[in-house]
């Protein structure tokens, strides 16, 4: 065999060879793409997983953790706890909820409403205060809240009384527009748990009474619709 021959078989084998190793390449590279999607689709379903497992007690897209839920998009942080017993808070959003609402519309403030259960004792051991704030939560999922809490506040039961059953909730979320899925969440008490972390989150802050409101941090003193415009003018300069 000539040498010119030798050298055509070794290099013919050496093609062979490096071809054979980079189609061994791109197969491991294909596998190690397919791991990859199987893993984002495996974590997506453990997300979604944890998600639904929170249910229980879940945030129903709170702002974390569990702290509330959100309206309007403004630089000025406005927080508004309260109860759905409460006279005072019921005061507070026929006062002066419409200027909340406004200056949200306007995009000065970012609110979150917090509902949290502490007058628990004066609905005759019906638990409404936590009821009407899991009710509430309900109502979030279902994209409702505001509706909802309004509505709530227009029947705002005497305290001292049972409070509203919880078909009565259920009624007022479909004059909201809310459906079966809102019904079997309220009736099935999902999100009570979750009204009893909230209400920990709000004593953690320091909450001891309803309506507490914090405009960008700082409690506001004078909640009158004056009262908090001053305070988000002064906080957004």
């Amino acid at each position: 065999m000539s040498t010119a021959t030798k050298r055509g078989r070794a290099e013919a084998a050496r093609q062979a060879k490096e071809a054979l190793a980079a189609q061994e390449r791109k197969r491991r590279a294909l596998f190690a793409g397919a791991v990859a999607v199987v893993v984002l689709i495996v974590a997506g379903l453990i997300g979604w997983a944890v998600w639904a497992g929170q249910k229980d007690g879940g945030d129903s897209g709170a702002t974390p953790p569990a702290a509330g839920f959100t309206a309007g998009t403004g630089p000025v942080a406005v927080d508004i706890y309260a109860d759905f017993m409460c006279p005072a808070c019921n005061q507070f959003e026929q006062q002066t909820g419409p200027t909340v609402d406004q200056l949200a519309a306007e995009g000065k403030i970012t609110v979150t409403y917090h509902p949290i259960a502490i007058l628990d004792r004066f609905s005759n051991g019906t638990q409404y205060s936590t009821r009407a704030a899991a009710a509430s939560a309900a109502a979030a999922e279902g994209g409702k809240f505001v509706p909802y809490l309004k509505a709530l506040y227009a029947q705002q039961p005497a305290e001292g009384t049972d409070g509203l059953s919880d078909d009565r909730l259920v009624e007022i979320g479909r004059s909201v527009g809310l459906g079966d899925e809102f019904a079997a969440t309220v009736k099935d008490g999902t999100y009570r748990g979750w009204a009893k972390r909230t209400t920990d989150a709000a004593s953690e802050r320091g909450v001891t009474g309803t309506p507490t409101i914090y405009v960008a941090g700082q409690e506001l003193k004078d909640r009158s619709p004056a009262g908090l415009q001053a305070a988000v003018a002064a906080a957004n300069p």
